[in-house]
């Protein structure tokens, strides 16, 4: 019998994994774009529909399993998620037309959500205020680790295989942590104690009812951020190896070394910026203040992509996207934070998944405004857009999140 204190960070470091999956294989994409117009035919219009295949599947999922979640636990829905996401990932590799892989990329967009919403039920029911932020970003990591780990390892099995290996290889990985998970995942017994209260009392706390979650002015803050920032983090993975590629001169060969940088960077500060306002918290600042504090600061580097298209030398564009992934990581890794702050344990997979999906819907506006103004008016356009996102997210955060009780609605 393994004791709990020890499991929860055995179950942690699963869900690490499954994250570092998660972002293995909806990033395959990125980096095998030339590779892959090439095999299928398309153009940059093209790329963007498939990348908004996979993130409108992904938008639309998003609520439900968030939802699934809240009603049927974590261990079950991310099996669940980790079985169908790998053996899409798997299945792309064995596609033979360009409407075969849009079907295995927008059924890789309704697995990967359920993710997120169980990793964050997981934290919230293990985890106590002062460690959760801490706890969340450990877990949450796995995007990034993902991030650095997908350049070389898919480069390389494209350059000593071919780009079927590059789908083979992540989706038997993701079976393989999917059969882990099934057999070391426990909820935490029923004693268990988080911020003063047992997990069975924790399980049975007042909550809101559905309609009752659309009524709070925090769920509409959280909505918005998410739908105004996602979309940088969601160039940083659908565009920018290509960009660099395309525009800075960068092999296949040259982005299996270089790619994972701004990723690397960006796991560091989201990491740390979670361990601050953990520290923060401990040191008596009020936990919501903590989160909004640290995420002002970390946002501050974000606006300088605007200066990308201007400074096209492989070097700055790595610097330059190494600070805007910062930004990203430390939001991403955080809001569900503010989340775990503001609402009640049994609402905060659904409220996640709520804003998961807007911000995948607002990705796929961005997706498309990337892909007409590449063709049409170069990276300008995008770039300036970009800088200005993270300004209009801080002003949502201080005015609009709050706590929230069942007992106001």
């Amino acid at each position: 019998m393994i004791n709990p204190s020890r499991r929860r960070w055995i179950i942690l470091t699963l869900i690490f994994l499954a994250i570092v999956l998660n972002y293995i294989d909806r990033q395959i994409l990125s980096i095998l774009k030339p590779t892959l117009k090439a095999e299928f035919g398309f153009d940059d219009r093209g790329y963007s529909l498939l990348a908004n295949v996979f993130t409108v599947g992904y938008a639309c999922m998003y609520p439900v399993a968030g939802w699934l979640v809240d009603r049927f636990g974590p261990r079950l829905t991310l099996l669940t998620g980790l079985l169908a996401w790998s053996t899409a990932c798997l299945f792309s590799a064995f596609t033979k037309t360009l409407g075969q892989f849009a079907f295995t990329r927008i059924m890789l967009g309704l697995a990967e959500p359920i993710a997120f919403p169980a990793q964050l039920r997981v934290v919230v029911m293990w985890f106590s205020g002062k460690m959760r932020a801490t706890a969340n970003s450990v877990s949450v990591s796995g995007s990034a680790a993902g991030a650095i780990l997908a350049p070389p390892l898919v480069a390389w099995l494209a350059i000593k295989y071919d780009w079927h290996a590059a789908f083979i290889v992540p989706g038997v990985i993701g079976l393989c942590i999917a059969a882990l998970w099934f057999f070391l995942y426990r909820a935490p017994p029923a004693d268990w104690l988080v911020d003063g209260l047992t997990a069975a009392e924790k399980e049975n706390e007042s909550a809101f009812t559905w309609p009752q979650l659309w009524r709070t002015r925090t769920l509409w803050g959280i909505l918005l951020i998410r739908f105004i920032t996602d979309p940088v983090w969601y160039f940083c993975i659908f565009w920018f190896p290509g960009y660099l590629q395309e525009n800075s001169g960068l092999s296949l060969k040259n982005i299996g070394m270089l790619g994972w940088i701004p990723f690397v960077i960006a796991d560091i500060g989201g990491i740390v910026s979670a361990v601050w306002s953990d520290w923060m918290v401990k040191r008596g600042v009020e936990p919501l203040r903590a989160r909004k504090i640290m995420l002002t600061i970390m946002a501050v580097a974000a606006p300088v992509c605007i200066l990308t298209p201007h400074l096209p030398y492989p070097a700055v564009t790595l610097a330059i996207f190494s600070m805007v992934a910062v930004s990203c990581e430390s939001w991403l890794f955080n809001l569900p934070a503010v989340i775990m702050e503001t609402f009640p344990a049994r609402n905060v997979a659904g409220v996640l998944g709520i804003a998961g999906c807007c911000g995948a819907a607002g990705a796929v506006l961005f997706n498309t405004f990337v892909g007409e103004m590449l063709s049409t008016f170069g990276p300008v356009p995008i770039f300036t857009a970009m800088a200005v996102l993270y300004p209009i997210a801080i002003l949502i955060l201080w005015t609009m999140a709050r706590p929230e009780h069942p007992s106001r609605a």
